[in-house]
């Protein structure tokens, strides 16, 4: 624990002289960050963010998994999973993660499905990966729909592998405790606090991104990917695996060889910036860091994979 404070200490330090010594240069990635949170995050985010916020707080998700509680029981996850995962898909990062927790604070269930479910609903959305990551990054819709395909595909199998060795006797039908209020105010308020929260990750880790590449903090990771990607590509893959966003941008106007799939990987890793998003809300429901990370790397080895070989 001491050593753990030491490096976050440390690593603290030289972020900050960083930006005291190169003002003008990291003050502007952090606008680019800024820039491009509210480009392409806010706009698929915020619309769905609210609607599943206000479907959790009238009971309506209660409706939606009634249909599916069989499904549910039978792939050992709680009974409200269907729902959840539903509009995580719609929503993307890190709403799902904040569904999850939402429900697991209402008493829906409890930790081990906790678990469960951070691994199924940790995903991204169709408007941004068919409209940012295709139409915007790439010019072409169908990359960006192909991209989908194989995210969903590859968080569902990893997720429902993970469940399949996993005890549960039943996906009992648990409802969740809900308090009165002004419903309106809370889902709007809350939303629009999760969007400035997620603004302020991508900011941050967009300009320790450029901090550590100007640093080669990642040099030998560099070099060692070179020797399976373009020169070109891997300097943007390491900038990804903090900020995931800004390297697809990147990625995607080289348009190598790879591009695609690791685009793919990218987006279904996350990145330092989308993870510690995601894990502000589970360490809440009692999700080990570690052991997320762990999950979200071999999700993301998958969709690569699945990139790969499909049409």
């Amino acid at each position: 624990m001491k050593l753990k404070k030491i490096l976050i200490c440390i690593t603290c330090i030289c972020v900050a002289s960083a930006i005291i010594a190169y003002p003008e240069r990291y003050i502007d990635a952090c606008l680019k960050g800024l820039l491009l949170w509210a480009e392409c995050v806010v706009p698929s985010l915020f619309p769905f963010a609210v609607l599943s916020a206000i479907l959790i707080k009238t009971g309506g998700v209660d409706i939606l998994n009634k249909p599916l509680y069989c499904v549910s029981n039978r792939l050992k996850l709680p009974f409200v999973a269907p729902s959840c995962f539903v509009m995580a898909i719609a929503s993307g990062y890190p709403a799902g993660s904040r569904i999850v927790t939402e429900f697991f604070e209402g008493g829906a269930f409890d930790k081990r499905d906790a678990e469960k479910l951070a691994f199924l609903c940790s995903t991204s959305g169709p408007l941004f990966i068919i409209g940012s990551v295709g139409s915007k990054m790439f010019a072409n819709s169908a990359v960006g729909l192909k991209i989908f395909v194989a995210h969903t595909l590859s968080i569902l199998l990893i997720s429902l592998i993970f469940c399949a060795f996993s005890k549960r006797e039943s996906a009992k039908i648990t409802p969740l405790k809900r308090q009165g209020g002004n419903i309106l105010h809370e889902c709007f308020f809350g939303s629009a606090s999760a969007m400035l929260n997620c603004g302020a990750f991508i900011c941050f880790f967009y300009t320790v991104a450029q901090i550590a590449y100007d640093l080669n903090i990642f040099y030998p990771v560099q070099k060692l990917l070179c020797l399976f990607f373009e020169e070109n590509i891997c300097a943007n893959l390491c900038k990804g695996l903090i900020e995931a966003t800004g390297a697809c941008v990147s990625i995607a106007q080289n348009n190598g060889k790879h591009a695609v799939a690791l685009c793919g990987f990218l987006i279904t890793f996350g990145g330092a910036s989308i993870i510690f998003q995601q894990l502000s809300y589970l360490v809440k429901a009692g999700i080990k860091p570690a052991k997320f990370v762990a999950v979200k790397l071999i999700q993301a080895v998958v969709c690569f994979i699945f990139l790969l070989f499909l049409p």
